[in-house]
C-alpha cells in the first residue's frame, strides 16, 4: 500500500503561484508515473500534469505554460510548481501514483487552491 499525502495548498491572488507537494509513504522511484490532478466544484477531475519513471513529463496544452512538474526520488517527493495562477485554477488538487507492476492507482487526500480575483 502507498499512501500519498499533499501539502502546499493555500489562498492566492490572481498572478500568484504556489508549490504543491506530494509526500509518498513508500519508494517513488517504483510507481511507473505519478501525477496531479484537479477538480473544481461541480466538475470532473481533470490532469494538471504528470511524470513517467524515465523523466517524460506530459501536461495538456492548456497547463504546459504555467505548470511544472518534477520529483526527487531521495525524498520520495513530487512536486507541482504553478505559476500566474488565475481563479480558474481554483480546485481541490490530488496526487496521484500508477504502480505498473501491480495495476494499482493510488490517490492522496487532495490539497485545496484558491485564487482570488
Amino acid at each position: 500500500q502507498v499512501h500519498l499525502v499533499e501539502s502546499g495548498g493555500g489562498l492566492v491572488q490572481a498572478g500568484g503561484s504556489l508549490r504543491l507537494s506530494c509526500v509518498a509513504s513508500g519508494r517513488i522511484f517504483t510507481m511507473h508515473v505519478m501525477g496531479w490532478y484537479r477538480q473544481a466544484p461541480g466538475e470532473e477531475r481533470e490532469l494538471v500534469a504528470r511524470m513517467f519513471l524515465n523523466g517524460i513529463t506530459d501536461y495538456p496544452d492548456s497547463m504546459k505554460a504555467r505548470f511544472t512538474i518534477s520529483r526527487d526520488n531521495a525524498k520520495d517527493t513530487v512536486y507541482l510548481q504553478m505559476n500566474n495562477l488565475k481563479p480558474e485554477d481554483t480546485g481541490v488538487y490530488y496526487c496521484n501514483a500508477y504502480e505498473a507492476g501491480t495495476g494499482s492507482y493510488y490517490w492522496g487526500q487532495g490539497t485545496q487552491v484558491t485564487v482570488s480575483s
